[in-house]
């Protein structure tokens, strides 16, 4: 009577151990997984600065005098939106 409930319990734990390792097999990632993750985090880190910056080359391109303000200020500013871009996407994909 008494090998039953150890049977039980045994089979119990089999179980939970069965499930927390097929779980922890699908949240792993593979490595082509991982490296689209990080491609995606570059692009939305690159994209909004190098945009930026483009444009604030054309802009400072209009005036006849040489000015970088324009330029710079947008780069800065597109390094924000990257920044932000990527804590976001890394906050909602974890």
């Amino acid at each position: 009577m008494k090998a039953e409930p150890s049977q039980q319990r045994l089979q119990r734990q089999i179980e939970r151990q069965i499930r927390r390792r097929r779980r922890a097999d699908d949240e792993r990632r593979s490595v082509l997984g991982q490296t689209v993750f990080l491609g995606t985090l570059g692009l939305l880190f690159v994209l909004p600065l190098v945009g930026l910056t483009y444009l604030g080359v054309w802009i400072d391109g209009l005036a006849e005098a040489y000015s970088s303000r324009w330029t710079v200020s947008l780069m800065l500013l597109g390094l924000c939106i990257g920044a932000v871009n990527v804590y976001l996407y890394i906050r909602e994909h974890p």
